[in-house]
């Protein structure tokens, strides 16, 4: 059976279905291990209990590949698809019922057997600049030392600040913040979500707009994945589904996806409503931020991934594709 991507099914069929089918007694989150991963599992237990108060929530901690392996970028060990693989398999064995997601880690192409049942209500989708010694990023000096596990960041980052050296910053956020107050970096970038999440606001000196750098997409969001023959726990879960926030995470994906939807290709997204209409704005880039190639496209809130897969038609058509091409042939 085909994975499908972020609740296709109408909203009022899922509502109908959810009233027919009796309230779970007990759920299984699984979800990685840092202090972030775990808040975001603690929040999906809190709203599915508030949904269905006669559940009890239980969450299985577990340490993905991704969490192991810090020494190396996410684009050469395997890309994102390393954070979910080992809750994926927890779900098939039926250790887990569910895992719980920041979206901008889920792959843009679901393996087979799974789907994501539902995107919760975004928290702020920006990048946070973070430094003990500037309060923004214009302030560095040439030379400063900026961390980013990103090759979207980076990308941008050489593009309007070329003095700069970029370094890799692995780790969970906790870590990447400890390597910072040690004096590693003079400053990094992380997603304003989590830090606002773990109540870590007073770390950001700057917030980066999507203008000044898209996010990627997903950011800011959080997703329930399943498997797909869980009809049961689709319609369980179908009140957790934000849709505007659903539907602005499909034209983000849709967009990475055409594209190839790995992490080997620096690229942002980011959607929002205009009134009654959905406005992607989104781009591709080289990792040295030499090259790139920016674009927008509005329409119909329904017709969210056709919005994304024709934004990214329209970059490949103006020279994107050689990106794309290129970054193949390093890979070899």
């Amino acid at each position: 059976m085909a994975a499908r991507e972020v609740l296709r099914e109408k909203p009022d069929v899922v509502r109908r279905a959810n009233d027919r089918v009796r309230s779970p007694s007990r759920l299984v989150i699984a979800s990685r291990e840092s202090r972030l991963a775990l808040w975001q599992a603690q929040y999906v237990a809190s709203r599915i209990a508030a949904v269905h108060p006669e559940c009890q929530v239980e969450i299985l901690g577990m340490t993905t590949r991704g969490d192991r392996i810090l020494d190396k970028s996410l684009s050469r060990i395997g890309g994102k698809g390393l954070f979910v693989k080992e809750l994926e398999a927890a779900m098939r064995k039926g250790q887990a019922d569910l895992a719980v997601h920041s979206l901008k880690d889920v792959p843009m192409e679901m393996p087979d057997g799974f789907s994501i049942a539902a995107v919760l209500r975004r928290e702020n989708p920006c990048d946070a600049f973070v430094s003990e010694k500037y309060d923004r990023l214009e302030a560095l000096p040439e030379g400063a030392i900026v961390g980013t596990s990103s090759l979207r960041r980076e990308a941008a980052l050489r593009a309007d600040h070329p003095f700069l050296r970029i370094e890799a910053l692995r780790g969970n956020l906790d870590t990447r913040l400890k390597k910072l107050d040690e004096g590693r970096y003079d400053a990094i970038i992380l997603a304003a979500a989590g830090l606002i999440r773990l109540g870590l606001e007073n770390r950001i000196r700057m917030t980066l707009p999507p203008e000044k750098i898209v996010p990627a997409p997903g950011q800011g969001a959080l997703g329930v994945e399943i498997r797909n023959d869980r009809v049961d726990l689709a319609a369980w879960l179908a009140p957790l589904n934000d849709v505007e926030t659903s539907l602005c995470a499909r034209a983000e994906r849709a967009f990475s996806r055409a594209l190839g939807g790995s992490c080997q290709v620096p690229l942002g997204a980011h959607a929002v409503f205009e009134g009654e209409r959905l406005w992607l704005r989104a781009f591709v880039a080289t990792s040295d931020g030499a090259t790139f190639f920016r674009g927008e496209k509005t329409g119909d809130p329904k017709d969210a991934e056709a919005i994304g897969s024709a934004l990214a038609r329209e970059l490949l058509d103006r020279g994107a594709a050689g990106i794309l091409s290129s970054r193949l042939s390093y890979r070899g």
